[in-house]
C-alpha cells in the first residue's frame, strides 16, 4: 500500500498555508521565524514527494541544500532577535520602526 503523491501536496498545502498565516498575523519575531520554517518544511516536503514519483534524486539533493538554508536562516535570525531584546527588551517585530541611526 502506497501514499499517492496527491495526499503529500495536500499535507505541504496545509503547512504553508499555515506558516504563511503565522507570518502575516504574528508579532512576536520568534513565532515568524517559526512560521518561516513551516513555510520551509513545506517545500522541503514538495521536493522530496516529486522526486519520488518520478524516481530521481534532484528533489533530495535540493531538500539538503534547502535545509543548510534553513538552519543559517535560523542563526541569523536568532542573532538578530538577541539584539532587538538587548536593545528593546520586547521582540515585537514592529518596534524596529522606530530605531535611528
Amino acid at each position: 500500500m502506497t501514499v499517492g503523491i496527491e495526499y503529500y501536496v495536500l499535507l505541504s498545502l496545509a503547512l504553508f498555508c499555515i506558516g504563511l498565516f503565522g507570518v502575516l498575523t504574528r508579532r512576536n519575531a520568534l513565532m515568524f521565524l517559526m512560521s518561516v520554517e513551516l513555510m520551509l518544511n513545506a517545500a522541503n516536503i514538495n521536493l522530496i514527494a516529486f522526486a519520488f514519483y518520478h524516481g530521481n534524486l534532484t528533489g533530495q539533493v535540493f531538500a539538503l541544500f534547502t535545509m543548510a538554508l534553513a538552519a543559517a536562516e535560523v542563526a541569523v535570525g536568532l542573532g538578530i532577535i538577541l539584539v532587538l531584546y538587548r536593545n528593546f527588551r520586547d521582540v515585537d517585530v514592529t518596534v524596529p520602526s522606530e530605531m535611528r541611526w
